[in-house]
């Protein structure tokens, strides 16, 4: 069975992989991002797990991500490991962007990414 903790880095690289399946230079934007708030960093502010299945040796799982909220300083996602049809672990993760070890705003350009993949209310 697949160790509780390895299901983090699954969903850490989902995360990473949301910002360049949407289309993004993710170059370009955290250049423009580092010129605005130079040493920028996106880190977890919190983390709420379900696990409902376990994985296996040798299964395919797919992280599905998505954003659920856009705000100042934060950005929440929802985030599913899925094999097949089966979702074995659900995760509302929120990220806060920092410089200098202090929350600080999300600069326009990244911020205006993440709400387009929002879905309409």
């Amino acid at each position: 069975m697949v160790y509780h903790a390895n299901y983090l880095r699954f969903m850490e690289r989902g995360r990473t992989n949301h910002l360049r399946l949407m289309g993004a230079s993710q170059h370009a934007l955290f250049e423009q991002a580092q010129e605005e708030t130079p040493g920028f960093a996106f880190v977890v502010r919190s983390m709420e797990l379900d696990f409902l299945r376990p994985a296996r040796m040798d299964d395919v799982l797919d992280v599905v991500t998505w954003p659920v909220a856009v705000k100042g300083a934060s950005i929440t996602l929802a985030q599913e490991v899925r094999r097949g049809v089966d979702v074995l672990v659900k995760a509302e993760v929120r990220v806060a962007f920092i410089s200098e070890g202090r929350a600080k705003p999300i600069p326009k350009s990244l911020r205006q990414l993440m709400k387009a993949d929002l879905a309409p209310d």
